[in-house]
């Protein structure tokens, strides 16, 4: 018998070790042998990456009537997304971007709500104001499942507000790849109708999407190499991408071998007619620049997959979201100094 450890932490729901076997299509769109491709260098010509993350949290669910005789369940939510401008090269210091910052009362479809303006005794700690958002449902989970949404819709905005445009297809005259997003966790649909080079990058893997005679590659991956790109089409044919594994570091003896490896994933085509020259491009890069952003173990613990530009957004995200406790005890003062009144009257 074997032990090694899932590399990350316990309080990470299914961790990186339970995989699910995928039902779409993968086709060989770089080249049909199955080996490792050594990391390329960094371009010069590439001058900015951005890595760009969001997180969101709910505040307080609550029960709402909207006095026309409709009811139904919400909950005062927050999230933020924001980016790091770097240089790959490293030739100047990190910049810290457009963190965005929103509150909303998802509820229940049709109710009319209005505005929520939480307004502290303290002029200085600010007002916190909740804009209405209907849910698809009335669902309890409906009110979290549109916060995350509308996260992830906002991540998909900025990620591509910065990025260097991607042709549509292959020409001698196309514009050099100058910046390029790193964005955290898988593409969202449509977004490739907005275009530049903007990469998902998935750090907890939960589907298998190699076969048995490929998966083996993942394990003996060099730090800086990665797999063949393929084209990758979704069990209901509405999505497709391009995606390639890289290694960002050695795994450790006592974990599992595929600790430390990431799935990269941009933009394709309905139909893998060819493969183009920019995605080219970002994979042969993507090793380099991993292996540089990748975190380190006694300073993260889902280190290396959670890059170090992300985890200093995470704290300017949640500084910018504020007090979780605070939040939530304006929320209980605005409900009985509002509604306490009205239940006297």
């Amino acid at each position: 018998m074997r032990i090694r450890l899932d590399p990350w932490p316990v309080d990470i729901e299914g961790g990186q070790l339970s995989l699910q076997p995928f039902g779409g299509e993968l086709i060989d769109i770089e080249t049909p042998r199955w080996a490792a491709i050594p990391a390329r260098s960094i371009p010069e010509r590439l001058t900015q990456v951005l890595v760009v993350d969001g997180k969101r949290r709910m505040e307080s669910r609550v029960f709402l009537e909207d006095g026309e005789g409709g009811a139904g369940m919400g909950g005062f939510g927050a999230y933020v997304v924001g980016a790091v401008n770097l240089c790959p090269h490293g030739t100047r210091q990190a910049e810290l971007l457009d963190v965005r910052a929103q509150r909303v009362l998802a509820h229940a479809p049709g109710l009319r709500v209005n505005p929520t303006e939480l307004s502290p005794r303290d002029p200085h700690t600010g007002q916190l104001l909740y804009v209405p958002v209907p849910t698809e449902s009335a669902d309890p989970l409906a009110p979290l499942q549109r916060l995350q949404s509308l996260m992830l819709d906002a991540e998909q905005e900025l990620s591509h507000a910065y990025a260097s445009a991607v042709p549509a297809d292959e020409t001698d005259d196309e514009e050099p790849l100058t910046a390029l997003t790193l964005q955290d966790g898988t593409l969202r649909r449509g977004g490739a109708n907005l275009g530049g080079a903007v990469v998902g990058y998935v750090k907890t893997m939960q589907t298998q999407y190699l076969s048995a005679d490929r998966v083996g590659l993942l394990s003996s991956l060099k730090p800086g190499e990665r797999t063949p790109i393929l084209h990758m089409k979704s069990e209901t044919g509405r999505s497709t991408r391009f995606t390639w594994y890289v290694r960002l570091s050695e795994a450790a003896f006592y974990q599992h071998p595929m600790s430390g490896v990431m799935r990269l994933e941009m933009y394709a085509p309905p139909e893998p007619d060819f493969l183009p020259r920019s995605v080219r491009q970002v994979a042969n890069l993507s090793g380099t620049l991993l292996t540089r952003l990748g975190s380190r173990a006694h300073k993260d613990p889902r280190a290396p997959q959670n890059l170090i530009p992300t985890a200093a957004l995470e704290q300017a995200m949640n500084r910018s979201m504020g007090s979780s406790d605070l939040v939530t005890r304006r929320i209980r003062a605005h409900i009985a100094a509002t509604f306490g009144r009205e239940a006297v009257a």
